[in-house]
Formats: C-alpha cells, sequence, structure tokens
C-alpha cells in the first residue's frame, strides 16, 4: 500500500510492505507501512527525522499511526536488547525473575548520563505480569532473535 506524501510527515525513505512482516500480526495488521522522513513537528529552520508507523483502518489514514525521533527508536531497541540479555542471563536466578531489592537491571551509557533499566516494582501486579512477560519475550524468541541478527549485522556492514 502506497504510503502517503501529502500529510505533515514527509517520508524519504519506506517500506511500503510492512503489513506482510509484522510479527505475529503479518497478513492481518493496519500496520501498512512504515517511513524515515521529515518530521511533522518540524519548524521553518529546523528539520528532525523521524521514523512513522504508518495505520490504515481499511478506509482512512488512522490517527493512530505512530512517529518517534530516530533518536528514540534506537532508545528502544537497546531497551529490547537489553531486555533480551536480562531474561536469557540473568532473570532464572531468582525466584520471582527479579531481585525485589534490586530492581535495576543495568544502567546504558549515553549523552554523559545512562539510561536506567529496571523492573517496574511499582506495577502492583509486576510478580505475575514478568511471568506472562518473559513467557511472551520466550514464544517470540526467533521472530525477535531474526530481527536483532539482522540489524547486528547491518551495525557490523557500518563498523559499529
Amino acid at each position: 500500500m502506497k504510503i502517503p506524501t501529502t500529510l505533515k510527515h514527509k517520508p524519504v525513505i519506506v517500506s511500503e510492505n510492512y503489513e506482510n512482516v509484522d510479527g505475529r500480526y503479518a497478513y492481518k495488521t493496519d500496520a501498512k507501512g512504515l517511513s524515515l522522513g521529515l518530521a511533522q513537528w518540524n519548524d521553518r529552520g529546523k528539520v528532525d527525522i523521524s521514523a512513522k508507523v504508518w495505520r490504515y483502518t481499511g478506509e482512512k489514514w488512522s490517527r493512530q499511526s505512530e512517529e518517534l525521533p530516530l533518536h528514540r527508536v534506537l532508545d528502544l531497541a537497546i531497551l529490547v536488547a537489553r531486555t533480551k540479555l536480562y531474561f536469557r542471563e540473568d532473570s532464572y536466578r531468582y525466584p520471582k525473575l527479579y531481585d525485589p531489592e534490586k530492581p535495576v537491571v543495568d544502567r546504558v551509557g549515553m549523552q554523559g548520563d545512562a539510561m536506567t533499566v529496571s523492573v517496574c516494582t511499582e506495577n502492583e501486579r509486576i510478580d505475575e505480569d514478568i511471568k506472562l512477560f518473559s513467557q511472551a519475550l520466550s514464544d517470540d524468541d526467533e521472530m525477535i532473535g531474526e530481527r536483532l541478527c539482522s540489524l547486528s549485522r547491518i551495525l557490523k556492514e557500518m563498523g559499529y
């Protein structure tokens, strides 16, 4: 499906067949495309790049389409990767899959500070939810792993 070019987000690089590869939602998703382009919040003289997930209801482009600055997309990728590592290497050591006394998983350094990755102990049902999360992460391991391998390969090609 062709991504619209007449809206505020101006696509530059697109994946217009995203509905075919949208994980477990492939071929039955309203997420029809992904794009990298000029952000809709740009002001004169200021240009930001954003990533956008384009959703289509069957009749029109949805207001639920999401647009994120690129650094947030990468921050989410870092969060996913660090989470996968935690559940592969550390969580099994704890009866509750985390240490309630030390819920911080890692501090990932960036921009002179660090992004804290931790188990959300404010969630009143965390003991139940973390088990469900762990199982879902395990169930999706092949799909997520395939994407992380692709990302790793591309990053290596780029010299990272």
